[in-house]
């Protein structure tokens, strides 16, 4: 399983995710679930998967090969939109696929997708794409999508985020709820992949992995942990 999360806020975008998988308590991996296409100039595109880990790999595969190809791909595209629609096309024909090959018909192949960034000429956008291909976009009363174990985590954001949060502070928001899902759930699990976009860039560069000995987290955690034991200890008590 996984905890995805991305952000779309007046600054810019930003993205975060585990990298945890697994099958079983026997087999527990770590694969890179945070994907970037950019040329520098016109297009910053960034994915996050969850779900089937052979159709995702097969979804990033192909996504690359399009741009390597120079065929009809991501970087080609006039709009996010049509971004979403493609790589939501080529999602849908990946698990179709997948289960029609599959003899017993019990695998599930399913994966959701997050796809957001920008493209010259449009504002940043974030999209949701289902395993049937399609999707939604996020707006600024809901800036935010979430995929995969995200239950423990989601307090967290939708307590602090709204779209004209800095960039900064959605980073901390992002890492509380991240860390807080690892905390209670074992499918969920370090490194993090953490990228913030920052609006008109068309840079990806900001991207950092994060251990499970970061001296950052280790703090952040530390604080955040006595900062909760200090507010109950202040909260009012109502009469019982």
């Amino acid at each position: 399983m996984t905890y995805c999360i991305a952000i779309n806020l007046d600054q810019g975008l930003l993205f975060g995710g585990d990298t945890r998988t697994n099958a079983g308590v026997d087999h527990i991996s770590t694969y890179k679930k945070l994907f970037t296409f950019s040329n520098g100039s016109t297009h910053a595109i960034a994915i996050l998967c969850s779900g089937n880990l052979a159709t995702s790999q097969h979804l990033i595969e192909s996504l690359r090969r399009e741009i390597e190809l120079e065929e009809d791909n991501l970087l080609s595209k006039d709009s996010l939109f049509d971004c979403a629609k493609h790589a939501g096309r080529i999602l849908y024909d990946i698990i179709q696929e997948s289960a029609h090959n599959e003899s017993d018909k019990l695998g599930d192949f399913s994966s959701n997708l997050l796809l957001g960034g920008q493209i010259k000429g449009e504002r940043p956008r974030l999209f949701m794409i289902y395993p049937q291909g399609n999707f939604i976009e996020a707006t600024r009363e809901t800036p935010y999508f979430q995929i995969g174990e995200h239950k423990y985590g989601k307090p967290i954001i939708d307590r602090t985020i709204r779209y004209d949060l800095p960039l900064e502070q959605a980073l901390n928001s992002t890492l509380i709820s991240l860390d807080s899902t690892i905390k209670s759930n074992l499918s969920v699990g370090l490194p993090m992949d953490i990228l913030l976009y920052e609006k008109d860039s068309y840079d990806l560069s900001r991207y950092r992995r994060i251990e499970e000995y970061d001296e950052d987290l280790l703090n952040m955690r530390q604080y955040w942990s006595n900062g909760l034991k200090q507010l109950l200890e202040e909260l009012p008590t109502p009469k019982i």
